[in-house]
């Protein structure tokens, strides 16, 4: 015989069946939303059965970016009179018409030339930033300063271009230092303290590319030993710079190769000379005949091949994301802007915005109600000095007033024993008077009875 089951007992039977079916529902519906969620992250793959067309995707990029054009930005860094120049002419084989710079600046200023190439059917605007007076001054402390303040002013327009409301990216020009040349002296010793210090402030901002100038005036063993102690102190001293692409499988041979002649040892000339039965670019010396485009007497063709044919596009692009956007993120953070809130919850920017505009409500808030206070503060303390100094003019006047009363007493003690003596005074001097009219008057009287009597014995 089966008992009927307490009524309590049943209700919990019943609750614990629930939960159960509400924790299978829970965990398979988890399932079907990481499977959902895998599903949207991974496309399927389809096979079409006939021509659509968007295989010409890249043949209208190329069209677009040749109708728009290019831009290129070169940073010369080097001392003055170190061939910045010349080997910019020989690079893009024009004149540039860049005049000779003095030695006696006393700050290091950049000055920046944009020029309009044209090469077939293709446009490049370039625009060549040379620094001027660069390693000239005998405090060379501070002489890397303007370079990397003129290199973040040209990331914060492009960033200020991109948070405008109405934005004009296609026909911005974007001056962004693409590529740093960096001139280094054949000393055949070491690296300058200045070269260390510069291009340490300038690895994070810009893609630098090391370069001796002027290489003829060592040999070539020297040279050799050189490159070997300049990439052993770069190296040691932890200067980032640009590596030669290697991900690209057409050019990855190539470059790989290059990268290991860094850095380039060049020679810049546009003047002809003539060898054998040909024209070519050339230095002459009285001791021979050293040939800029000849790879045995430097590396300047390979200088060119690797800035302008082959990588040029990738120098601009580890401009654009790399460089650029550690300056924009840095920037962004000082801002306040994240992109994970506290429980790494992702954030838009429109949840950053308000939560930056609270937080700033209420630091403004919290400040004012500091100014209140501390204005209160210092009215009471004013207040204070205030009282203080009213009691103690207070207690001045009262001693004033005090001695003012005093000598007043004095004074009037002083005149009335001054009226006392007046007043003796005018009485002994009109008894005095008195007496001297009696005086007078006796003498006078004998004198008449004398006449009288002499009259009568006249007679």
């Amino acid at each position: 015989m089966q008992h009927p089951l307490p009524s309590n007992a049943g209700r919990h039977r019943g609750s614990l069946f629930q939960s159960h079916i509400t924790t299978k529902t829970a965990h398979t519906s988890s399932q079907v939303s990481d499977h959902e969620q895998k599903q949207k992250d991974s496309p399927r793959s389809l096979t079409m059965s006939g021509h659509v067309g968007f295989e010409s995707l890249p043949d209208q990029l190329v069209n677009r970016s040749i109708q728009q054009g290019f831009c290129f930005n070169i940073l010369c860094v080097g001392e003055t009179g170190i061939g910045k120049s010349t080997l910019i002419d020989t690079l893009f084989n024009t004149n540039f018409e860049d005049h000779e710079s003095s030695h006696f600046y006393p700050h290091v200023r950049l000055k920046a030339q944009t020029y309009e190439l044209q090469e077939s059917n293709v446009r490049l605007k370039l625009t060549i930033v040379n620094t001027v007076g660069f390693g000239d001054q005998i405090n060379k402390e501070e002489s890397y300063q303007p370079i990397v303040d003129y290199i973040d002013a040209q990331f914060e327009a492009y960033l200020q271009e991109e948070l405008k409301i109405k934005r004009s990216l296609f026909n911005y020009h974007d001056s962004r230092v693409h590529v740093c040349l960096y001139f280094i002296s054949p000393t055949g010793h070491s690296l300058k303290t200045l070269d260390l210090l510069t291009m340490k402030s300038l690895d994070s901002k810009v893609n630098i590319i090391p370069v001796i100038a002027k290489a003829d005036a060592i040999s070539k063993t020297e040279l050799q030993k050189f490159k070997i102690k300049l990439m052993s102190e770069l190296v040691s001293n932890g200067v980032q710079i640009y590596q030669f692409p290697t991900d690209d499988e057409t050019i990855a041979k190539i470059n790989a190769s290059m990268n290991g002649h860094l850095p380039f040892a060049v020679v810049g000339s546009m003047d002809e000379v003539k060898v054998g039965n040909k024209m070519v670019k050339a230095r002459q010396y009285p001791w021979g005949v050293v040939q800029v485009e000849n790879e045995n007497h430097c590396d300047f063709v390979k200088l060119r091949e690797m800035l302008i044919c082959t990588n040029m596009e990738d120098l601009r692009d580890q401009t654009h994301t790399r460089h650029y956007e550690l300056y924009r993120r840095r920037k962004l953070e000082e801002m306040g802007f994240m992109d994970v809130g506290p429980e790494n919850q992702p954030l838009s920017l429109q949840e950053t915005y308000e939560a930056k505009r609270h937080e700033f409500y209420g630091e403004r808030q919290r400040k004012e109600e500091e100014m209140k206070q501390l204005f209160v503060q210092r009215v009471k303390e004013k207040e204070a000095i205030l009282k203080e100094a009213e009691r103690e003019l207070q207690a001045k006047f009262e001693h004033l007033k005090r001695v003012h009363q005093e000598e007043k007493l004095r004074l009037e003690e002083k005149r009335r024993l001054l009226e006392e003596e007046i007043m003796a005074f005018s009485k002994k001097k009109a008894t005095s008077e008195i007496y001297q009219n009696q005086t007078f008057m006796t003498p006078g009287s004998n004198l008449r009875k004398d006449k009288d009597r002499k009259n009568s014995n006249f007679m």
